[in-house]
Parts: C-alpha cells; structure tokens; sequence
C-alpha cells in the first residue's frame, strides 16, 4: 500500500443541482436560519495568553470543550489562576455550577486543551488535559453522575484524583491532541497523536465501562512525500475530526504535515498538504479508503501512510497555507463533510508567511460527498480575516452551518446542494477573540447550536468565557 493516487473526478467547484422531488408533494424542508436565544457566562475570569495565535481554552479541535447529554450541558476550561475546572447547567439555565478537578495548567501553551468525553455504559464524565508532545492528565467521574444530573450534586467529590494514566494504563510520553468520541453501542474512544509534529502517529484507545485498552497506532510517519520543491520522509497525519455516523461508520478527514521544510516554495510558511478521507466500518481497527479498499490496520504493521492509494480527496501543495486540524461533520445519510481553509491561488502561489497571509487572504471552502457518491468543493464568501480555524455543524435538515473566526456563522442549504452559502450572523459586539468551541452533540438534541468563546483582552489579563445559544429550524 505504498502508492499515491489522487481520486478520479478531482473535486468540482459547484455541486449539481438537487433532484426533483416525486411522488406525493410535501412540504420543502426548511433553509438555515440561526436565531439568537441567550448567552451565559461559565466564567467572568477566565485565564488568558497568546500561544501559537489561539487561547488554550478556545481551540476549536477539542472534542469536546463543551457538550450536551441528557437535558445539561458541561463545559471546561482553566481560570484565571489556571485551576482546571467543569461546569454543569440545565439546558437553558443561566447559571453554571463548577467543580475545581485538582489540576493546574503547567504551561502558557494554547495545545494544551482539556477535551471532555461521556462513556454511556456507566454514566461517567471523562476528562483529558494540558498536554502537547509530553504526558498528560486525566479525570473521570464517578458512574451514573452524567445519569442522573438533577440527583447527584455536582461537587469535587464526584471526581476522581488526577492521573497521569488511563487507570494505570500508560500511552506515550509524547502525548497530543485528546478527541473522545462515543461508539454506537456506548464505549468511548480516545484518539490522541504520538509524537511530534511533523512526525507522529495517530492511536486509539477505547474504554468499555470497566478498563481501558489500548487499540495501536493507526497512521505512519514514514513515506517519502515528494513536491515540486524537494521532498520529505517523516511527517504526522493531522485529523479534522473523527465521527461516527448514524450507523456506525467512523469517519476521518485530514491533512499531511511535512517534516522538511524543503517541501515548500520558500520559508514562513508551513508544510500542511493535501486533503485527505479515510472509514472505519469495525469501530477503528481496519480503515478504508473512500473506494472501499484495506489502507490500514490499527495497532497492525500497515498503518495509513502518505504513499497509499486513494487518499487524497482534495489536492493541494504546501505552499498555500492550509489549515490542520480544522472540522467534520456527517449529515443524516451518513455523508462526510468538512471544511477546509487556505490561500487560493488566485492571491499567489507561494505564500510566505503563514499568518499574515492567511488574515490578509485565508478562504475557507465546504468539502462534502453528495448523494451520487462524487465529492464537490464550495468556497464560502467571507474572508477569513484571521489565521485561524471554522467549525461546522449540520442542522436535522442537512442545512450546513459554518462557525468562523470571531463566531460569526454563515450557512448554506440542503437544497441547494450546499453552493448558496451566505453569512447570517457577524458576530458584532461579542468582541470574541479568535476561534470558538462548539457543542456538536447538542444539535441533534434540541436543534440549538452552542457557541463557547472568549472575549479579546491584551496580555495576560483575565477574561469573561461565555456560551452563546442559537436556535436553528426546527
């Protein structure tokens, strides 16, 4: 599995019209609509730094910063003198409850995140934090805590000491970017990256309601990566997201990131290349390319390589500033979307400073397969004017949301096959900083869309931290 091959039928620049309805006539769905319902404040003070052009408690690649599960939602962050801390509130609630979980971030380094996950088997609240390329700390519950939100207090005895394991059980000491995610029958995963950047391997671990186990490596560092420029033989797989469908596919979108930097067409930029897909159809232990064929085995001697065939879903060189770790989302036929964000070419082909470029020039586009098993790419209108990352989330419709730097939202509908993208919300008078955390569970739930962000401040002043609510079509 050692060859590179671009898909047949590289990405189009408009979807094809939808198909016409038949049979008996019904009522049209519902275009997006965003309607702003409230907004509360976890915390008045929260801790605020600079780090790598993001805050630690607003990067939008944690899974999950906030979340939804049976009527409360649940947030984290640090505060001001840095205490790790969750917080509870009834949907709808003004007010959030907090617990201090016994941890102190360690360093001024936006990476180091906490992501939140629930394992559904026994009720327990998981907790990752304050890791980049080093170890890490976790905290769990107590079980049935997440099942019963209006019996159980919510107090520090709830919570488990902080951990430098899973239960004992010990991953690497080079430990990034924790994502839980939740398998149909209720286990929850881990997905973390060994190693660096530039040279790392994405793994799985998985928790059944009594041990964790550790899964394996699934995406390879090695491979030689070749540009028009030079090449490259390490590098690591970053992951957009990693989703389970309605039934039971994993999904993955990501980019490549170069060791060498000869790949590029000059320095200040940054060796991010390629769009790249991959499924899992047995709970992330064998993955496929989007043609159905084995590229990888977790925990196997064949991981995901740069060199497999079929990965790439949407070509690009590294030399147009294209973001890592950016966002996915699967609509309700279990159709992967994403979104992306670089320099176009038409602003040049060498772009030379990463964040300067990308604030003067940066777009973001809609990458998504339609009904007729084609992939098609839709740049969304609005300039990026930061250096930063769009999350997206999928309303009950299929109508596509896009939570960009600064929370406005833009969206486009179904039926349009996702072309008619339009902002509906500029986010004006927020004054948030940069990137947002979104509550992807929480769609689904009430049709509310939960936007988590920070307000801007200057050095190392405190900040309020606040959720602002949104109601979509119901």
């Amino acid at each position: 599995m050692r060859r590179r091959t671009l898909l047949a039928g590289a990405l189009l620049g408009a979807a094809a019209a939808p198909a016409l309805a038949s049979g008996t006539a019904r009522a049209a769905a519902p275009g997006p609509s965003v309607t702003p319902t409230g907004s509360t404040t976890p915390d008045s003070r929260a801790v605020y730094f600079v780090s790598y052009d993001g805050l630690v408690n607003n990067n939008s690649f944690q899974k999950n910063g906030l979340l939804t599960h049976k009527g409360h939602q649940y947030a984290a962050w640090y505060t001001a003198d840095r205490a790790a801390v969750v917080g509870r509130r009834a949907l709808g609630a003004g007010t959030w409850e907090t617990v201090r979980v016994g941890h102190t971030l360690r360093y001024d380094d936006s990476h180091n995140v906490i992501s939140m996950g629930v394992s559904r088997t026994d009720g327990r609240l998981h907790l990752n934090m304050d890791s980049h390329s080093d170890g890490f700390t976790y905290v769990k519950s107590a079980a049935g805590l997440l099942d019963d939100p209006t019996g159980l207090s919510w107090t520090a005895s709830r919570f488990g000491a902080p951990r430098s394991t899973l239960d004992g059980l010990a991953l690497t000491s080079q430990f990034t970017y924790p994502q839980f995610v939740a398998t149909p029958e209720g286990r929850l995963q881990l997905s973390y990256r060994a190693g660096v950047s530039g040279n790392g391997r994405n793994a799985l671990a998985e928790y059944d309601g009594g041990r964790w186990t550790a899964l394996g490596e699934w995406s390879a560092s090695t491979g030689t990566y070749r540009s028009e420029h030079g090449s490259s033989t390490a590098r690591n797989m970053y992951l957009h997201g990693i989703d389970y469908d309605r039934s039971g596919r994993l999904h993955a979108f990501f980019t490549w990131r170069e060791q060498n930097g000869a790949v590029m067409c000059g320095g200040g930029g940054i060796t991010n290349h390629d769009t790249g897909y991959v499924r899992s159809d047995d709970r992330g232990r064998t993955w496929r390319n989007d043609a159905g064929a084995v590229v990888g085995r977790t925990g196997g001697a064949d991981p995901v390589s740069v060199g497999d065939a079929g990965l790439v879903v949407d070509p690009l060189g590294p030399d147009h500033s294209l973001m890592n770790q950016e966002s996915q989302f699967t609509d309700s036929a279990g159709r992967p979307h994403a979104i992306i964000s670089y320099v176009p070419g038409r602003f040049g082909q060498c772009t030379t400073d990463y964040v300067a470029d990308r604030r003067a020039n940066g777009r973001a586009f809609h990458v998504r397969k339609d009904a007729s098993g084609g992939w098609r790419k839709t740049e969304i209108p609005v300039p990026l004017n930061s250096s930063q990352r769009t999350k997206l989330v999928l309303d009950r419709y299929d109508n596509a949301y896009a939570v960009l730097p600064y929370a406005r939202i833009a969206a486009a509908s179904a039926a349009s096959g996702h072309t008619d993208w339009a902002l509906l919300y500029d986010g004006a008078g927020l004054n948030a900083f940069g990137e947002v955390v979104v509550d992807e569970t929480r769609v689904a739930q009430d049709g509310v869309l939960s936007v988590m962000y920070q307000e801007k401040s200057t050095g190392t002043t405190p900040s309020p931290l606040h959720v602002a609510d949104f109601r979509l079509p119901g």
